[in-house]
């Protein structure tokens, strides 16, 4: 019994005394923490997607910094956004010839060919982050060959960015709908003009949000009304465009079968960020009870997910259980601050972080990675 109490105690202690996660530990902060507030580490001094958000808060004014960072509540979908990932360990495999796994890292998004399983997740107000906006994401993306999703709150207009693009350059766009067709109608019309190749309704943020970090800056939610939308809204919305419309938002089982039965061609499990409701699920999570208590939604539509994303290991875990692609939006946002050239180096560390941790894991051909090489049994990390 005294044993008992002694290891609760214990526990008790450890639990209480693991602080609140903002952003994983690098060692950056060691390094280049003397680092002047009015300048910007060295991009060779990067080395993983977490040193953006470093070198984001460090560089930029904390209104700008806040507005990225934020999340909803007391910002514990945020945290548990991070921290999912890491209560499910790999189940790694030896001897398992994995020479080629960096020709197997491409994959397609709708029939449309991308380099590697991830993309880049709407988030509004680029130029809080550098002077080229969304330019540096677009021109990154170009470079990178992955998917960009530019933003309806965008700083530029959907026609500077769809200019931006290069030749051949597939780029979705986001959308934010109000309940006047007009409107509507025309907000599709313009993203057809301009060149996107898909549109992405976000369906998550139904009632504005609770943003107290952001509210101390007067940067809160960009969409604050109060939605009247419903399934049979967006059966009507497929009609009203030949574009294929892929729902953004996606936080249950059940939701998940009504994309399939109202005809999405494709869905994104996502809490947005943790910036709407907080102590909504993880994509992680979602991914995970689509697999246990329906996973021939896998096989019916695509299924992306966005965030918490920060290591080439998030990326695996989802892809294991059937998600087609990962988006990223604060890794992206962060690395914008360094413009194109940041971009560029965050989709190439995260390819090479897929590459790197799925041969460690014993995965020859990326697109054979399968669930179980992971443990899905929670383990006593998060406790």
């Amino acid at each position: 019994m005294r044993t008992q109490i002694l290891a609760s105690a214990l526990m008790t202690g450890a639990m209480a005394a693991r602080p609140y996660l903002n952003s994983p530990d690098t060692g950056i902060e060691l390094v280049l923490g003397d680092l002047p507030a009015t300048q910007l580490p060295e991009l060779d001094e990067i080395m993983g997607l977490p040193d953006f958000d470093w070198a984001a808060e460090h560089y930029l004014p904390d209104k700008n910094y806040t507005y990225y960072r934020n999340g909803a509540g007391g910002e514990y979908s945020y945290r548990n956004n991070l921290e999912a990932f890491h209560r499910y360990r790999f189940v790694p495999r030896v001897l398992a010839g994995v020479s080629e796994l960096k020709s197997t890292l491409a994959t397609t998004m709708l029939g449309h060919n991308i380099s590697a399983p991830f993309f880049i997740s709407p988030c509004a107000r680029a130029e809080y982050g550098s002077a080229q906006a969304e330019y540096g994401l677009v021109k990154g993306a170009a470079e990178g060959e992955i998917i960009y999703i530019p933003s309806h709150y965008a700083y530029l207009t959907i026609e500077q960015i769809h200019a931006a693009k290069a030749e051949g350059q597939v780029v979705f766009q986001q959308l934010y709908l109000t309940s006047n067709d007009t409107v509507t109608q025309q907000e599709i019309d313009r993203s057809e003009k301009a060149g996107a190749d898909a549109l992405v309704f976000t369906v998550d943020s139904a009632a504005g949000s609770i943003r107290h970090r952001a509210g101390r800056y007067g940067v809160g939610s960009a969409n604050s009304a109060f939605s009247t939308f419903t399934w049979d809204y967006y059966k009507k919305l497929q009609k009203k465009t030949s574009l294929p419309i892929i729902l953004k938002g996606i936080g249950s089982v059940a939701d998940a079968k009504l994309a399939v039965k109202y005809g999405a061609p494709a869905i994104i499990l996502s809490n947005h960020g943790g910036r709407q409701l907080d102590d909504s699920p993880s994509s992680l999570e979602v991914a995970l009870e689509i697999y246990q208590e329906a996973p021939e939604i896998f096989k019916k539509i695509e299924v992306y997910a966005d965030g918490g994303v920060r290591y080439g290991g998030d990326v695996l875990k989802l892809l294991a259980l059937g998600v087609k692609a990962v988006g990223l939006g604060r890794p992206f946002m962060f690395a914008n601050v360094y413009g194109t050239e940041g971009v560029v180096k965050a989709i190439e560390i995260l390819k090479n972080e897929i590459a790197v941790d799925a041969g460690n894991l014993g995965v020859a051909d990326l697109k054979k990675i399968t669930a179980s090489f992971v443990n899905w049994k929670p383990n006593n990390w998060f406790a």
